[in-house]
């Protein structure tokens, strides 16, 4: 069998700390997810990911593994190493009177045993003694919700696709009001399938709070573009203004320029405390794309008698 470097997959030195290997995997995984990546190899890119996270994520299988690389599995479950991992050198000098020296293969059965609570099938001198259920890993994803949607909160469809299986699975989840970036999510049960008679591990959504169509938030504050037309910018103007609340109507004040913000105050997205932040219209000055005999003529008209200069 070929052997899977889980490090290598991550980019992370063997010596990586957990929040490292965090970070490494989160950035991998937005960056090859089917859903976001189409080239050719990036859905198996993002399963390898996957099976090297959830291992090295797990202190007791990341030990496993350091210590006999593609035989851990095999060897925490209990049975036979695969074929092709006979070569693969194991460690006991850390195992007190097992020194290089001295060691009798046939010793290895209560080495397991005393290590892993179970014999190995196949070796000298052992009997086979099932392990107990063992409950399914817990994964995780990125949930990336608009602006007025993380707000609004409620129920969501997803479709989450198994890094082990590829298929995707179809949740609804709620979500609720006000929800920020960073916040976590969890779905009991949703995560990798347990031994038979262990229960399921759960699926972490990780919140991502993204601009869409109308808002884009900094902190707690939202900002709008804010469309007007040149008399109303020149003149002022009072026009409406959807905010997450509902419609308002805003005073433009005369002489505004394209890039001004109008301020409304509390009228953005939720804080922790329970207050609210500050809503920003930009403005955004309009001109029509064509224009009809009159208003060619008094545009004109105002160019021939207006003395302001832009530059």
């Amino acid at each position: 069998m070929s052997y899977k470097d889980y490090y290598e997959a991550l980019g992370v030195s063997r010596s990586v700390t957990q929040d490292e290997l965090q970070k490494a995997y989160k950035k991998l995984a937005r960056q090859y997810h089917p859903d976001v990546n189409k080239e050719p190899g990036a859905e198996d890119r993002f399963k390898s990911i996957n099976e090297a996270y959830d291992v090295l994520k797990d202190p007791e299988k990341r030990s496993l593994y350091d210590k006999y690389g593609p035989a851990w599995k095999a060897i925490s479950e209990g049975r036979q190493p695969p074929p092709g991992t006979e070569n693969v050198h194991f460690d006991f000098g850390d195992l007190g009177g097992f020194g290089a020296q001295g060691f009798d293969p046939n010793d290895l059965g209560s080495i397991f045993e005393q290590f892993f609570g179970g014999q190995v099938e196949g070796m000298r001198g052992a009997r086979r003694r099932p392990r107990g259920p063992r409950r399914g890993d817990d994964r995780e994803t990125v949930l990336e919700i608009g602006v007025s949607d993380a707000f609004a909160g409620g129920a969501r469809d997803l479709g989450i696709r198994d890094p082990e299986t590829g298929q995707t699975q179809r949740l609804t989840v709620r979500i609720p009001g006000g929800v920020r970036t960073g916040q976590r999510i969890r779905l009991q049960g949703k995560g990798g399938q347990g031994s038979p008679g262990a229960p399921a591990g759960d699926l972490y959504l990780e919140v991502k709070v993204v601009p869409d169509a109308r808002y884009r938030l900094e902190g707690d504050d939202l900002y709008v573009t804010l469309p007007i037309t040149p008399w109303e910018a020149a003149l002022g103007a009072t026009v409406p203004l959807a905010t997450l609340d509902g419609e308002v109507r805003l005073k433009v004040p005369a002489g505004t320029s394209s890039g001004r913000n109008i301020r409304l105050r509390e009228k953005g997205y939720p804080r922790k405390d329970g207050a609210r932040g500050d809503l920003y219209a930009t403005v955004q000055i309009v001109v029509p794309e064509s224009l009809g005999p009159r208003e060619k003529e008094l545009f004109e008209e105002l160019q021939k008698v207006s003395t302001f200069r832009a530059r």
